[in-house]
């Protein structure tokens, strides 16, 4: 996903979308550094006023004094508003990660599976992080900046017009070249973050399939992609400091440059009678102090360009597809003698993507509950997707997917999923603790209940034998269980959560025989009371069904038993004969 450059505006309204809620602590931050600044436009004064005693009998006393008050109460006001400054950069940032993180995990599920992982986590942290400065430091040195430049420019020309246009001379042709460094700088830290994603991704990768890298010996093959990607962000980045300090030196040089002029001209100036001495030392230390406003300035430019990257790749997050779901408590389990669910397909019609063949041409079927319903027929027919549909991880092309009577697209998402319980093929299970799994989709379930779904699921004996228990932790992706485990685990999270619709998509796939026929006992024993929807390879989970939905290339070919079908449909009783592995009797 290559983020694109953002127009200059939209750019803008961007980062004020950000800046706008901390205004307030902005101003305040910019306020106090404002006064800070203004201290010392007092001292190149104070300092006039010390060079003419100087050749007096004045006492200088109290100029020192003053000249040391306003160091002292320039530098305290103007920590105070750096730490002003810092402490609201954190927030903009702990609110854009709050946004982000929270709308990514709404992100329909076809915008997640267009968009590697590790590059949306990247968003998150590393893009956030480059916002920080550009939406408060970067407003502030700007603003601070840009006052305080035309403030001792102002001065600098009450003192001597003469000696300010050579200043402003050099400063002009110098900040011209500076202008046309900052571009490069935008371009080589997009970069540098493009790449910092590919690191994200393929770290992702490796430790997603952690023991099937290990076993296939492509630990330096893998560690080759990422260090490649590493080395990537690391030219990028070296790039964007080369020409950072392109920008920065300049400002020294012009100042420099400036000082040098001004000396000269001023020198001969000072000969002539044209000004006093006193007049050059007060003009050369405001030139001095000239250097703060305009590193500010190009701080300011410079992190724009920075932030402008950042944000064009969190805009292009932002604008990925999201789920409509309601900001609501979890449910509360449905009581005991709640009615099943009916699912209809209704001449369905599906495809992922516009430029993909489509998937389903016209699917229909219809499935009173309780009960359970088998469906079957070979790889790429269709089978998993009915569930995605009735789910709506996906939204049907054609047609229409009703859920008691109602299409699914009328349901409040959150109702809807609330009402369905749902085992993945690969029984994920997430980092954490045996407990946090099962509680998962269930979080108000009981200690009773929780214990009562461990029987039914045979996990109890597993949970005895764990060092400690529903508190023993599973590892990254429940490495530390096995196959079997995991998918025991998913499948009693799913009836932890009490669902009045049960999806099984070939839940008992990694179950020994025996494990399989308990299991299988177990959700023949639900379908009493809830609609169980399953996609079975197993033709002793077959034969269990109420009815048995064969499909065939994105169609319904035949519904019926496993009698009628054996009989009626020459598919299906090959897949019966051929396909099937009858694991018991």
């Amino acid at each position: 996903m290559k983020p694109e450059r953002l127009p200059a505006k939209e750019t803008w309204r961007a980062l004020y979308r950000h800046f706008r809620p901390h205004r307030g602590a902005v101003a305040l931050g910019a306020f106090l550094t404002l006064i800070g600044s203004a201290t010392g436009l007092a001292q190149p004064l104070a300092a006039k006023s010390l060079v003419d005693r100087l050749g007096g009998d004045d006492s200088i006393a109290g100029i020192l004094i003053l000249l040391t008050a306003l160091v002292v109460l320039g530098t305290a006001i103007e920590s105070v508003g750096a730490y002003v400054l810092e402490r609201t950069a954190e927030s903009v940032v702990l609110a854009a990660r709050r946004t982000l993180i929270g709308r990514l995990l709404r992100l329909r599920l076809g915008e997640v599976e267009r968009t590697q992982p590790g590059d949306l986590m990247s968003r998150v942290t590393s893009d956030t992080t480059l916002l920080r400065a550009v939406t408060t430091q970067s407003v502030v040195s700007a603003a601070s900046g840009g006052l305080t430049f035309i403030a001792t420019i102002v001065m600098m020309g009450l003192m001597d017009p003469v000696l300010l246009g050579v200043t402003l001379g050099v400063i002009v042709l110098i900040g011209g070249a500076v202008s046309l460094v900052m571009p490069k700088i935008a371009r080589a830290t997009e970069r540098a973050q493009e790449a910092v994603g590919t690191i994200s991704t393929a770290l992702e990768r490796a430790f997603g399939a952690f023991r099937t890298l290990k076993a296939s010996g492509a630990e330096q093959r893998e560690s080759a992609a990422v260090e490649s990607a590493a080395e990537e962000a690391w030219r990028h980045g070296v790039r964007s400091a080369k020409w950072q300090s392109v920008a920065w030196s300049s400002v020294g040089l012009a100042v420099q440059v400036s000082f040098l002029a001004v000396l000269g001209i001023g020198g001969a100036r000072v000969a002539s009678g044209a000004i006093s001495v006193s007049t050059l030392v007060a003009f050369l230390l405001f030139l001095f102090y000239l250097i703060d406003p305009v590193s500010r300035l190009v701080e300011a430019a410079s992190q724009y360009q920075v932030g402008s990257a950042a944000i064009a790749r969190i805009v292009q997050a932002e604008r990925l597809e999201t789920e409509q779901t309601e900001q609501t408590e979890p449910r509360q389990p449905a009581p005991t003698g709640h009615a099943a669910a009916s699912v209809v397909f209704d001449g369905v019609t599906f495809r992922y993507r516009d430029d993909l063949p489509y998937v389903h041409h016209g699917v229909s079927f219809d499935v009173p509950g309780p009960g359970m319903t088998a469906f079957v027929g070979p790889s790429g027919a269709g089978k998993t997707t009915v569930f995605g549909l009735i789910e709506r991880f996906y939204e049907v092309t054609g047609g229409r997917v009703l859920v008691d009577g109602e299409d699914v697209r009328e349901w409040p998402l959150a109702e809807l999923r609330a009402a369905i319980g749902y085992v993945e093929q690969d029984a994920p299970v997430l980092a954490g603790t045996l407990r946090e799994n099962l509680l998962f989709a269930a979080p108000h379930a009981t200690d009773s209940e929780v214990r009562d779904v461990l029987v039914r699921a045979r996990l109890d004996a597993v949970v005895e034998r764990l060092p400690e228990g529903l508190e023993t932790v599973v590892g990254h992706r429940g490495s530390k269980l096995s196959g079997g485990e995991r998918q025991r685990v998913a499948i009693a999270r799913a009836l932890l959560r009490r669902p009045r619709l049960l999806l099984l998509d070939e839940a008992t796939s990694q179950l020994d025989a025996v494990n399989e026929l308990a299991l299988r006992d177990v959700v023949a024993e639900v379908s009493r009371e809830v609609t169980v929807l399953v996609v079975a390879h197993r033709l002793s989970t077959v034969t269990l069904a109420d009815r048995i939905v064969v499909m065939d290339a994105g169609k319904v070919r035949a519904v019926g038993t496993h009698a009628e079908l054996v009989a009626a449909d020459p598919l299906y009783g090959e897949l019966a004969a051929t396909q099937f592995l009858a694991t018991s009797a």
